[in-house]
């Protein structure tokens, strides 16, 4: 069980932004205050060189920014699937990439992917595409489908997302996990990832599905609220250290885990901040980005491998 701390230097986009913008960023991202409070908290603040709509525009997402791999790259085949739900609004949908060559003859491990907390996104889907291009069958469900699917921007969709039962969205995601474990093309062996909220989502997983989750990589996620001792895979954590609102749950999280014997390894990735991984605006940190990303697909390698 490791706790391991990366040091780096702060990715270059992010050098002239004060640490309090991505702080207040992060409280609009979470509902904790509106945009007209945080584009006001922005505009008090002085930069020299740097206009508020400079500011704002680094600091918002530009999904322009997050193709990593192209949606009709030729190793990999994306389309959307509709699934049943019983457990959560009673229908689903979620976006499916296959690598090249994978079927019913040649079976492959899955990943199941969950978004923040404003549905599914081009950040993404673009990470479901990554997912493949690496070997995995990936399935990114969109909690916002009883809604008719993620608007097109993240404000919308953060707001759509807070009337829906997060109890039903966790039992949406529980049976994407199970179509993915019993999918034709899988090997029945499933890993998860998740961000922010999709990290709270892999985190509960792990602990309500132990039979499913072989393996699961909650990047700045929340702790299960229970049944921690039911986990059986192995958890790799990845935090920021400048996340201050999910680091102070942290250490509570890791002593339960160590009381229930769970097999984890924690990164806490030096001057990042929460959403370090995302690509589409200032937070992003590309060397800490991709040293993370490297982890988790070599984590899935290892756990997930036949």
């Amino acid at each position: 069980m490791t706790v391991i701390t990366e040091h780096s230097t702060p990715a270059l986009s992010a050098q002239d932004i004060p640490q309090e913008a991505f702080d207040w960023y992060d409280e609009y991202a979470h509902g904790d205050i509106d945009r007209r409070t945080f584009l006001s908290r922005l505009g008090s603040l002085s930069i020299a060189g740097l206009t508020l709509p400079v500011v704002a525009g680094a600091l918002l997402p530009n999904y322009a920014l997050a193709e990593q791999v192209s949606f009709n790259d030729a190793d990999i085949h994306a389309s959307y699937l509709e699934f049943d739900s019983p457990n959560g609004h009673g229908r689903g949908r979620g976006y499916l990439v296959v690598p090249k060559g994978v079927s019913a003859e040649n079976k492959a491990p899955a990943v199941l992917v969950a978004h923040e907390n404003r549905g599914l996104n081009p950040y993404i889907e673009d990470v479901a595409r990554r997912l493949a291009k690496a070997g995995f069958i990936a399935f990114a469900p969109d909690a916002l489908f009883p809604l008719g699917g993620y608007p097109g921007n993240d404000d919308e969709g953060r707001a759509m997302q807070k009337t829906l039962d997060g109890n039903k969205i966790e039992g949406d995601f529980m049976d994407a996990a199970r179509l993915l474990k019993q999918h034709p093309y899988s090997t029945g062996k499933v890993g998860m990832v998740g961000f922010c909220f999709g990290g709270y989502l892999t985190n509960t997983l792990a602990a309500t599905m132990p039979e499913t989750i072989a393996a699961a990589a909650p990047y700045y996620g929340t702790p299960a609220k229970s049944h921690l001792e039911q986990i059986k895979g192995p958890l790799q954590l990845h935090f920021a250290e400048l996340d201050k609102r999910v680091n102070a749950t942290w250490p509570a999280y890791e002593e339960a885990l160590k009381a229930h014997n769970v097999t984890y390894t924690a990164y806490v990735y030096s001057n990042a901040n929460h959403g370090f991984h995302n690509d589409s605006t200032a937070r992003y940190q590309e060397k800490n980005a991709e040293l993370a990303w490297s982890r988790t697909l070599e984590f899935f390698n290892n756990n997930l491998a036949s």
